[in-house]
């Protein structure tokens, strides 16, 4: 769960120099920055990208298939060990499959990843980076700030620059090169497939038939059944297929209210233009959680992930002002995680919504003691880079204040939160048969 934030209202008068962190344990992911940077040169133009270029034309369907095929396949790893869906559980809305704060790759498969694990669902809007968002409903002259791209420092422009990422880094699939995944392709159970979707010459070229890769894994990875079903109580509540509980009501309430949660402000709730709400607005916070010491790239005091301006995303270094930034995920299944925030560090729900709530009333609950004692709140960020932390609504309080949000209106929260899973319809009908069986039978379920 990621916060609000209030980047946009203030990155124009935050100005400090920048450090770039140095740390030997993050040089393979450096390395792989550039590899990754030299691997997109080809594609770097989306409508060449989607240019058809193939003997025959392939449709929505055979790369769907594909895609699938591909995404679960551990072959395409060095290690024959790690598949996409390792790390993106379809059973946990493609996000991580278990409450370890990163995930283990590379040609080993012991090398320690070095953020949490995002899910791949509701990510079919996410529009391509930009330090200036112009938002078009409402006041469309107002800047604000960085806003779109995918992963966590927003450095992939689309679903197949997304995709292409775990191919090539040393901490995950940890391949050598584009010749080192088609050769696992050609050998692959669905390589016929490949042909028969993409021309019988496909693996002639082989940037072509890498292009053929990544628009596989793309297609599957934008099927609306399994990546945006929008079928969650929540959901059918806009519908007005269901009504929400008196809870459920209250944290609806409490989550949009700028007084209390503020939620809304960064994870818009509410229908616009006819489309369903994200549960995002594509834009960075500075959340300030607390250092993850679990994290083995942290055990190098040094060391410190700064979101947009690096270590793994190196374009944007030198903006001082958006160190410590990552970008706000969306909200929906939430509920399905277990581990929370970029670094992992938090494993159940209520945890992070209680986060938000003490933060800045009861730091010590939350961060790390120093050498006297004292709490050293905001141990996750260097001194420097401390004024670029939100703090709005709820983050605008101090210690020993009382929170922006009771007990109550955490457990409401919580409640609205789990309104956001997918699968309601599925799992109310299971529930009316299973009532019906029971009053048929009484006792039989017992």
């Amino acid at each position: 769960m990621h916060s609000p934030h209030n980047h946009r209202d203030m990155y124009r008068e935050r100005r400090r120099a920048v450090r770039r962190p140095g740390a030997a344990v993050i040089a393979a992911a450096l390395t792989w920055v550039g590899l990754v940077g030299v691997q997109s040169a080809a594609f770097a133009d989306n409508a060449q990208f989607y240019a058809n270029s193939f003997d025959k034309k392939p449709n929505a369907a055979a790369m769907t298939a594909l895609g699938r095929a591909l995404f679960f396949d551990v072959s395409l790893s060095a290690s024959g060990k790690m598949a996409c869906a390792t790390c993106h559980d379809p059973r946990r809305a493609f996000g991580p499959p278990n409450d370890l704060p990163v995930q283990r790759g590379g040609s080993d498969g012991r090398s320690n990843g070095a953020r949490a694990v995002p899910s791949l669902m509701y990510m079919q809007n996410i529009p391509s980076f930009t330090e200036h968002y112009f938002d078009n409903d409402g006041n469309d002259s107002i800047d604000q700030g960085p806003a779109g791209g995918r992963t966590w420092d927003g450095r992939s422009q689309s679903a197949h620059d997304q995709a292409r990422l775990p191919l090539f880094s040393p901490l995950e699939m940890a391949n050598d090169g584009i010749d080192a995944v088609l050769a696992k392709v050609r050998r692959a159970g669905y390589a016929a497939q490949f042909r028969e979707t993409f021309g019988d010459t496909v693996f002639d070229d082989m940037d072509l038939a890498f292009k053929a890769v990544l628009m596989a894994l793309e297609t599957f990875q934008q099927s609306p059944q399994e990546f945006y079903p929008y079928s969650s109580k929540y959901d059918a509540w806009l519908r007005r297929e269901a009504s929400l509980s008196g809870d459920e009501l209250r944290g609806l309430a409490t989550f949009n209210d700028p007084a209390k949660g503020n939620c809304a402000r960064c994870h818009p709730s509410g229908m616009r233009k006819g489309a369903f709400p994200q549960f995002t607005d594509f834009g960075y916070a500075a959340v300030a959680v607390p250092r993850n010491a679990d994290i083995p790239a942290n055990a190098n005091h040094s060391y410190y992930d700064l979101g947009l301006c690096g270590p793994l995303r190196t374009d944007l270094v030198a903006k001082k002002d958006y160190c410590g930034l990552f970008r706000t995920p969306s909200l929906r299944n939430v509920a399905t995680r277990r581990v929370f925030f970029h670094n992992g560090v938090l494993h159940r729900l209520e945890d992070a919504v209680r986060f938000y709530a003490e933060r800045d009333t009861q730091p010590q609950k939350w961060y790390s003691r120093g050498a006297s004692g004292a709490t050293v709140k905001f141990d996750d960020l260097p001194l420097q880079y401390q004024g670029n932390v939100d703090t709005q609504a709820p983050f605008d309080r101090h210690t020993g204040d009382s929170p922006a949000l009771t007990e109550t209106d955490i457990k409401d929260i919580l409640a609205f939160l789990n309104t956001l899973t997918d699968g309601y319809k599925q799992r109310h009908q299971q529930v009316t048969k299973t009532a019906a069986v029971s009053d048929a039978q009484p006792g039989i379920l017992n």
